[in-house]
């Protein structure tokens, strides 16, 4: 694949062998992004600092000016302006899906020619699989939600009247992710006793745990969702889809932890429970997940090699599943548990019941084994 190259972004391998990557821009503070490049989180930071420093003309609407009509580069450009775009998927998913896209222009056919000017007409299932040899099946998973809805847009357009992609699945590539890391009750207490009651470390994870927030909703909930002992607020990721209404109520627990805050994270006009080091609200969901990251780490939680081969740490998304799987093993329907998490289908919580159903069974099982001995 070819490399993304973004503005005001520095690449360099530091001291200790690794890649770091700092936004540089003159006028302006020197800030290192966390995360991988190209990775949802390290997006979002990007923007947010290219917007926070005065913005910028989007790397892949350089010089789109003299983009020849009709190509792939033509109709991306045209598809980062129009509201199918922009209006239509989340900000992360924005930040996520432009350098997949961008990629793809940039990939080089054998005769060394950019897919970028190619035809869209002339896409083909042979050059979409062709892109994706090699990946993940995560990053293929990725790869074909940018293109295929980036083809939806040059179907609307009567620029392809064919999806290439219709007849293509993601390659499986040995055991399946397992995602995010699931907090348990051991990692769960260790944070606890390194984050005392009083601090925003310790209020962040009880509002993630005790309200199965997501991240992008967590470091905005505050004051101005509170009513009658419950929070209620609209999901950032589906703001654009359903644009449900979450309503939960609030549990000692989590009480306790909001009231403890000192008053000097309650800043005269700041709404939010989770605040900076400097009283203000986080500038992004990945400024918070940053920091969240280094609470996890002052906390002593060590990365896990997991099921699948890889290493993860214990991070704020681990936190939303693990509130999941607690609300099912304490006798929580599939129905209940949508009405917490906000999913739309019950067969994204399938994993959770079935967790609960396996363990009940296999308990069953050898309580009738131990029986019998």
């Amino acid at each position: 694949m070819a490399e993304i190259k973004l503005d005001f972004v520095n690449t360099f391998i530091d001291a200790r062998g690794k890649v770091r990557h700092t936004f540089r821009r003159k006028g302006h503070k020197r800030v290192t992004i966390k995360g991988r490049a190209g990775s949802a989180e390290f997006m979002e930071t990007y923007h947010a600092l290219v917007e926070k420093t005065g913005g910028t003309q989007s790397p892949a609407e350089i010089g789109g000016g003299r983009t020849k009509g009709g190509t792939v580069d033509a109709l991306v450009v045209a598809y980062y302006k129009d509201d199918a775009f922009k209006k239509a998927i989340a900000k992360a998913t924005q930040n996520m899906r432009r350098p997949i896209l961008d990629a793809f222009r940039e990939f080089k056919t054998p005769s060394g020619r950019r897919y970028g000017e190619n035809h869209v007409a002339t896409m083909r299932e042979k050059s979409i699989r062709a892109v994706m040899e090699g990946k993940t099946t995560n990053s293929q998973k990725n790869f074909l939600k940018a293109l295929r809805g980036f083809i939806a847009f040059a179907m609307s357009q009567g620029a392809v009247t064919v999806d290439p992609t219709a007849g293509i699945k993601p390659l499986k590539d040995g055991a399946k992710s397992s995602g995010h890391m699931t907090w348990l009750e051991p990692q769960i207490d260790q944070y606890r006793e390194h984050h005392k009651l009083g601090t925003v470390a310790r209020a962040a994870i009880e509002l993630l745990l005790n309200i199965a927030a997501r991240r992008h909703d967590a470091h905005v909930i505050g004051k101005q969702h509170t009513r009658e002992g419950k929070l209620s607020w609209r999901p950032h990721k589906t703001l654009r889809s359903t644009g449900k209404m979450l309503t939960i109520r609030i549990i000692p627990e989590l009480q306790e932890a909001l009231d403890a805050l000192p008053e000097s994270t309650k800043s005269e006009g700041v709404l939010t429970f989770l605040v900076n080091d400097y009283g203000r609200p986080f500038a992004s969901a990945a400024a918070f997940g940053n920091k969240f990251a280094d609470w996890c780490n002052a906390a002593g939680l060590k990365p896990v090699l997991c099921d699948d081969g890889r290493t993860r740490n214990y991070r704020a998304h681990g936190l939303r599943k693990s509130a999941l799987r607690t609300l099912a093993h304490a006798g929580a329907t599939g129905v209940e548990l949508m009405a917490v998490s906000g999913h739309s289908s019950l067969d994204q919580l399938q994993e959770y019941l079935d967790e609960v159903d396996q363990e009940r069974s296999a308990d069953a099982a050898m309580t009738k084994l131990a029986k019998t001995r």
